[in-house]
């Protein structure tokens, strides 16, 4: 059957139009400008339409696994339908879920108690069907762990895992370069002074030498698949270098100003958090991502760990920062579908998946209307 929505403001890559978009059978047919007269048409009263949103970092299905410390969820499927569902309901249509591999030396060592459950939950999800976006993984591979290998390497052929990051989040490098923000970090999430301390120590003896050894195994892992490299936190040119020789094509979370320009001068796409957009600023002392934004040295954003925050930060740089609402749209759209490689999604054209939400703007607050993946009502 086939769904008209016309009197809408279509956000395309370099314009806004007023016009009529139709899909069916999980394909757009057509993106007209002007109105339509059919009878079946629905009047979309002037609100945007956009394509869904490609989230290709949240670290979002963890929270639904353990929603208290050291609560864990024993149906991991219910778990990760909450989590499809808030997804859904923040826009996303297309989203990669971030799950951390390996045993990180951190406040947040439980990622380790539920790393199967949530890969066997996703698995299952997606094969039943029960989904109502479509979901991929983000293999978060934490360098600094001892278990690493062992840990990822039953997934090395599984087709869901369509992206890997290289994590190292050894205290007094990247993320954490500054270790006084770690401690705010660790403390606030429940360690106590002397356990920070001993955690710490143990980190950058035993984990940084963990990276080393781990760095180029992961690397060779899934490069043979073709599988996006991304690296996580730059801070330095020499960390942007490791990077590309490694064959890494993204730059995630760039900490600096200076990072995130040698990253676009060697042509690596950076991501970065819509969080830090919406607040003002970086929770562990990292550079402001509007300041990425109006230095032209942004490509896509990530919600991280707040999926509301992905629209909230487009109006954000739209109204704040002087970016065009088509150019922000794209870092949340189809720059970040084709930095991933997805050809069927991600942009307003015919022929493309259905993937699209319907929402208005009151001032700074996006209210979503509808959301479609592949033609089907998401919410």
């Amino acid at each position: 059957m086939q769904t008209v929505l016309t009197n809408a403001r279509l956000i395309l890559e370099d314009e806004i139009v007023t016009g009529t978009i139709a899909f069916e059978n999980g394909v757009i047919t057509a993106v007209d400008q002007g109105l339509s007269s059919l009878p079946g048409a629905v009047d979309a009263g002037g609100d945007y339409v956009a394509p869904g949103l490609v989230e290709m970092h949240t670290d979002n299905m963890e929270k639904h696994f353990m929603p208290r410390p050291k609560v864990f969820w024993p149906n991991g499927l219910a778990a990760a339908l909450v989590h499809d569902a808030q997804m859904a309901a923040a826009g996303v249509t297309t989203v990669y879920d971030a799950i951390c591999a390996g045993t990180p030396f951190s406040a947040k060592d439980y990622r380790k108690d539920i790393f199967a459950d949530v890969m066997t939950s996703l698995a299952q999800g997606q094969a039943e069907g029960v989904f109502r976006i479509d979901h991929r993984i983000h293999m978060r591979c934490e360098l600094t762990s001892p278990d690493l290998l062992r840990d990822i390497e039953p997934y090395q052929d599984d087709a869901l895992v369509q992206l890997v990051s290289l994590m190292d989040h050894t205290p007094g490098q990247r993320q954490w370069r500054n270790i006084e923000h770690l401690r705010t970090y660790a403390v606030g999430n429940g360690k106590t002074e002397a356990e920070f301390e001993e955690d710490v120590a143990t980190r950058q003896q035993e984990g940084a030498a963990n990276v080393s050894s781990n760095w180029q195994a992961v690397v060779a892992l899934f490069s043979a698949r073709g599988i996006p490299i991304a690296t996580h936190d730059d801070t330095t040119i020499e960390h942007v270098e490791e990077g590309l020789a490694s064959g890494a094509v993204i730059s995630e979370f760039p900490t600096t100003v200076e990072a995130a320009a040698a990253a676009k001068q060697r042509g690596l796409a950076t991501i970065a958090g819509a969080p830090n957009v919406v607040r003002g600023g970086s929770h562990s002392g990292g550079v402001s991502v509007s300041e990425l934004a109006e230095k032209g040295l942004l490509d896509g954003l990530s919600s991280d760990y707040v999926p509301a925050s992905l629209l909230q930060a487009v109006l954000k740089l739209h109204n704040d920062h002087g970016l065009g609402l088509p150019d922000a749209m794209g870092m949340v759209t189809w720059k970040v579908a084709d930095i991933l490689g997805l050809k069927d999604r991600g942009h307003l054209k015919t022929g493309l998946r259905a993937d699209l939400v319907r929402f208005r703007a009151l001032g700074p607050t996006p209210v979503i209307a509808a959301v479609w993946s592949k033609g089907e009502r998401a919410f």
